[in-house]
């Protein structure tokens, strides 16, 4: 049975077959849904927590 593995900015779902992933120097793998959790992460060094559409802005407010 494949795993179905969280999306490390948005925090949704990733179906198997889908997604990519990117592993950093220092070993820790980071699994994304789309481009615009990758870049927003990788490239722009977004804070998921102050973005409206990710998992864990809903956490932190309810």
């Amino acid at each position: 049975m494949p795993k179905v593995y969280e999306c490390s900015f948005c925090g949704r779902p990733i179906p198997p077959g889908t997604g990519s992933v990117y592993v950093r120097r220092d070993g820790k793998i980071l699994r994304f849904c789309s481009r615009r959790c990758r870049v927003s992460m990788i490239e722009l060094k977004r804070d998921p927590r102050k973005l409206k559409w990710t998992k864990f802005y809903r956490g932190r407010r309810g």
